[in-house]
């Protein structure tokens, strides 16, 4: 069992910046892949960004504004969000899960430990 607990959402205007962290706990280690999705009102999930031993993944739509990086030392997984814009705004997920690659980290059934969720509006 994995628990992930998310943190750091909140209220801020375009242009500006937000970190999430995700805390781990559990049996996890820094093998295992970690992603963050987000989600808005009336869409699907989608893929933001993911992090493996080896490497990271970005969704074209953040790529160049969001930054994903571990310190797996405290287990925990951050989302550095800068040039925020109001089509940011959606719930966001950490996700936890076994070794991926490429487009395999995109694909939220690859990711088997789900956290809670923090909300991150942008406005105009």
């Amino acid at each position: 069992q994995v628990q992930l607990v998310e943190s750091g959402g909140g209220l801020v205007q375009a242009g500006g910046s937000l970190r999430l962290s995700c805390a781990a706990s559990g049996r996890t280690s820094s093998m295992y892949a970690m992603g963050w999705f987000r989600q808005a009102p009336g869409k699907e999930r989608e893929f933001v960004a993911a992090i493996t031993w080896s490497s990271t993944y970005y969704a074209n739509s953040v790529k160049g504004r969001f930054t994903i990086s571990r310190d797996n030392a405290k287990n925990t997984v951050y989302l550095q969000m800068n040039s925020l814009k109001p089509e940011d705004t959606a719930v966001y997920y950490c996700a936890h899960g076994p070794f991926c690659s490429g487009s395999g980290c995109y694909n939220p059934l690859g990711y088997d430990y789900w956290g809670q969720g923090t909300q991150v509006t942008v406005s105009s």
